[in-house]
């Protein structure tokens, strides 16, 4: 499995400086870079290449990011999205995913086993049926009703990584660790219309039945297509509680560039949890109606993928509050 640390050593950030000044971090212009995909971690860039086959063509923000986010969940290597998810401390391998549209539709699922693209039963809860979210059992039955197939999630290798933890079971998640991190995707589209997708299989041990911010539509992801579009990634549970994702658009509503909308709501964390963000990682990334992208984390080592026509597909490390 690719680490982060892998990917870093690869020479891929060497270009940081003047790559940040060609996306436009920190600051709002009139300019438009269209069309425009951006991912969380390492993973985004597989990610990203997906979309943009979709992006390059004229097609839809929304069956961008729907195409994206499914690669991270195939990869039976990845431990935190999807097949090869970790489990969590009975065994079980859960799922939590939601997407969401340019005209404020959106789907989601929670505690979903044995489906392997939870962003594409999101999708199903979106357009064939009247509700937001479906959960546990009912989310599974919805989704072998709509053709998907049941499987196994729990391989040989995410298996003995739990049968080591729980020799101690002790219950830490650790920064920058593949054990808490979601894959969160926004895109920007040829029409300037935007969408978003969030997956996860959630904090690795979690206690079954917990559910983090990744399906929640305004705290792992919210679009507005007047605005823009944001998605997070780290523990979920400092998301929920400022409402991360929304919170981020509405500061770009009030006139904050992507970058600065980010930083905001880092700061908003720390400022409710001063002690325990020293200890956490959570990221947010943030896209306009400009094409324009902001990213910004608790800690370091933060990366995010961007993929455009000008600069091609880049791997990023965000600036970090600590």
């Amino acid at each position: 499995m690719t680490t982060r640390r892998k990917f870093l050593q690869l020479g891929t950030l060497a270009s940081l400086t003047p790559l940040t000044k060609a996306w436009g971090l920190g600051k709002s212009t009139s300019q438009s870079s269209k069309p425009v995909v951006l991912s969380t971690w390492n993973f985004g860039i597989a990610a990203n290449v997906e979309a943009w086959k979709i992006l390059s063509t004229g097609g839809r923000a929304l069956d961008a990011v729907e195409a994206g986010a499914r690669v991270p969940e195939g990869d039976p290597k990845e431990s935190s999205v999807g097949l090869g998810g970790l489990p969590d401390r009975d065994g079980r391998v859960t799922l939590d995913s939601c997407i969401m549209d340019e005209f404020a539709n959106c789907g989601a699922v929670a505690c979903l086993e044995h489906i392997v693209h939870p962003v594409s039963v999101a999708r199903k809860v979106m357009e064939k049926t009247p509700h937001v979210f479906l959960v546990g059992e009912g989310a599974l039955r919805f989704a072998l009703s709509q053709g998907f197939k049941k499987e196994k999630l729990l391989t040989k290798e995410s298996e003995k990584a739990w049968k080591e933890w729980l020799k101690t079971a002790q219950y830490k998640p650790v920064a920058n660790i593949e054990n808490h991190d979601t894959i969160g995707i926004v895109a920007l589209d040829n029409k300037q219309n935007l969408s978003g997708a969030c997956t996860t299989s959630g904090m690795a041990y979690k206690m079954q039945g917990r559910v983090g911010d990744s399906p929640i539509i305004g705290a792992a992801l919210f679009v507005d297509n007047e605005i823009g579009a944001a998605t997070s990634t780290g523990v979920g549970e400092e998301v929920i509680r400022i409402v991360g994702s929304h919170l981020v658009v509405e500061l770009m509503r009030q006139g904050n560039s992507p970058q600065q909308a980010c930083e905001k709501a880092v700061q908003r964390i720390v400022k409710n949890q001063p002690v325990k963000s020293k200890e956490i990682q959570v990221g947010f990334l943030a896209l306009n109606k400009n094409g324009e992208v902001g990213a910004y984390a608790l800690q370091k080592g933060f990366t995010y993928a961007v993929y455009n026509q000008e600069q091609g597909n880049v791997l990023l490390e965000a600036k970090s509050y600590y």
